[in-house]
């Protein structure tokens, strides 16, 4: 295997892996959001009445 021999992606490429990282991004911000919104709904207002 040859070392320091890099490859080059075609712009047809790079567009693809693009568009897969902005996909990935609003899925995991997505996830997050749904993890709040779930976290809020079962501890509702409660969860600012809590020892500290």
């Amino acid at each position: 295997m040859e070392t320091g021999k890099q490859v080059e992606l075609t712009e047809q490429q790079k567009k693809s892996r693009r568009a897969r990282n902005i996909a990935l991004a609003l899925l995991l911000a997505a996830f997050a959001v749904i993890l709040y919104i779930g976290t809020w709904a079962k501890f509702g207002a409660n969860i600012l009445n809590r020892a500290l």
